[in-house]
């Protein structure tokens, strides 16, 4: 059994435990997430499910969606609802719509984003979290990140509710940061749902309770030809999809991508390899194994 499957998580569990409920509602040794979700956020979860563990790196980097919602007036630790609050403003009440629009609009494009000192990223090969909670000071240098579009939804001041569409990689958490820094109130993560990931989407999601008295048919799994549809194909026949499976490279005239650009090779539905175009060579990348 491998393949893709869509999970809505909801908040107060941690993805790792939604991945482990995964393996045995199926009874598979091997499952993992292709981007995790704080145990405080809900929404899209991706979990790749036995041999198709090994597709990951081609999910984890697709750009996701999320539905926010900001505190304005007050900036906590973390950087969200659950640390203790650092700083208050009552500045907030003088804030006009139009000044929060526009800080919106500000926030859109590539930036360079510090992310929270309460996160996953490593500091002298420590989690920042675990360096944090030691009452150490955590520097962390900026990242870049891609803002596509922040679409108000609904700005109750000092809440607001937003659409946002970014790249992998961007703390939604320290966008809120920033916007109350920059309208000098102050500002948290209250709440965050992931709706979209790549070209996946929650209304395709199940519930986590699905998950409970199950049996292997009854979870639809994506096959791994579906979970990479977003990269390019080609389709072989059986000779060049066993020259592929034993690790060996094969002819084939050039497609014109970039240097590095991950193909699917298929023979007919199924996902032989991914594989990178040297001049006339497909190199497999990655191999799957026959059924």
């Amino acid at each position: 059994m491998r393949g893709l499957l869509l999970l809505d998580k909801p908040e107060g569990p941690s993805s790792h435990e939604l991945v482990v409920e995964v393996r045995k509602a199926l009874g598979v040794p091997k499952a993992g997430h292709a981007g995790t979700l704080d145990p405080m956020a809900s929404g899209l979860l991706l979990v790749l499910v036995g041999s198709a563990t090994r597709l990951s790196e081609y999910l984890v980097g697709l750009d996701k969606v999320y539905e926010a919602e900001i505190r304005l007036g007050e900036e906590t630790a973390t950087d969200d609802r659950e640390g203790p609050v650092l700083f208050r403003s009552e500045g907030w009440r003088d804030l006009d719509p139009a000044d929060v629009l526009a800080a919106l609009r500000s926030l859109e494009g590539v930036q360079r984003q510090v992310p929270p000192a309460y996160s996953a990223k490593k500091v002298r090969g420590k989690a920042a979290y675990r360096l944090a909670r030691r009452g150490e000071t955590v520097a962390l240098d900026p990242v870049e990140v891609e803002i596509f579009r922040v679409e108000p939804l609904e700005l109750r001041i000092p809440h607001l509710r937003l659409r946002i569409h970014c790249s992998s990689g961007t703390y939604v958490r320290a966008l809120a940061r920033d916007l109350g820094r920059m309208l000098g109130v102050g500002g948290h993560l209250s709440r965050l749902r992931r709706t979209a990931v790549g070209r996946f989407k929650i209304e395709d999601a199940l519930p986590r309770g699905a998950l409970e008295g199950t049996h292997p048919p009854e979870l639809p799994l994506l096959s791994p030809a579906e979970a990479l549809a977003h990269l390019p194909a080609v389709e072989v026949g059986e000779e060049a999809a066993r020259h592929l499976r034993q690790g060996r490279p094969i002819f084939w005239p050039d497609l014109g991508l970039g240097p590095g650009e991950p193909i699917r090779v298929l023979q007919g539905e199924e996902l032989v390899a991914v594989v990178c175009q040297e001049e006339s060579l497909l190199r497999p990348r990655k191999v799957m194994a026959g059924d």
